[in-house]
């Protein structure tokens, strides 16, 4: 799968290259014009390009839990827990929804390492995803992982009012690894985990998480 191995997503190398050609090209015509409203333009196209690179970014995570521990999937803040019925396999399970702002890294992990079994796509809604209905009728995009003993969890990345993009790499039948990287979203949005019913919760509403290493709870 793609940006395995590279300190910013490729996703978001035409947003760079874009917003730092932007840069020159006004600074070189500034300086030939003498213009301090294209200087400022210029400048301002220099911290797009620094700021695209940031929220790009790809840092390297250490992936240490045991088989049973379910890592966050993503950088944010837990806004939701609870149980909750998942739509697509229609079961009560326990929710733990992670919200990423624009400041967060957007590189989505693999959770649990098993078989993904199933990659579904629903059109929808830009809401907030802050607001709870956004899990129900904003864009979306669900992964359903099978483990070696038959446990089943969902991920779902849900598009917000600013993000517009889901990207998702693995296709049904791919055996992932826990701590993977297999998707982003383009700009800022929330992840919705599903964990089977009787699995431990580790963490706490408005904990911050850490993609691929904050333990989110234990299968049972």
């Amino acid at each position: 799968m793609r940006n395995q191995n590279i300190p910013i997503a490729a996703e978001g190398l035409p947003f760079i290259l874009g917003a730092a050609v932007a840069a020159v090209v006004l600074y070189f015509i500034a300086t030939s014009s003498h213009s301090l409203l294209l200087y400022g333009l210029a400048a301002f196209a220099l911290v797009l390009t620094l700021f695209t690179a940031y929220f790009f970014r790809n840092p390297h995570r250490a992936v240490r839990s045991a088989d049973n521990e379910v890592l966050a999937p993503a950088d944010g803040v837990v806004i939701f827990l609870g149980d909750a019925t998942e739509d697509h396999l229609n079961q009560e399970m326990t929710k733990i929804s992670i919200f990423m702002s624009v400041f967060n890294v957007h590189i989505n992990r693999v959770p649990l390492t098993g078989k993904l079994v199933d990659n579904y796509y629903v059109q929808g809604r830009f809401l907030d995803v802050r607001d709870e209905r956004a899990t129900f009728e904003n864009e979306r995009n669900g992964i359903v992982i099978e483990t070696a003993h038959g446990l089943k969890i969902v991920v779902v990345q849900v598009a917000g009012l600013i993000a517009r993009r889901i990207v998702c790499y693995p296709r049904v039948g791919e055996m992932v690894q826990k701590g993977q990287r297999y998707g982003l979203i383009r700009f800022g949005s929330r992840l919705d985990v599903y964990l089977p019913k009787g699995s431990a919760v580790a963490v706490k509403m408005g904990e911050k998480t850490v993609g691929g290493v904050t333990i989110l709870g234990r299968l049972p």
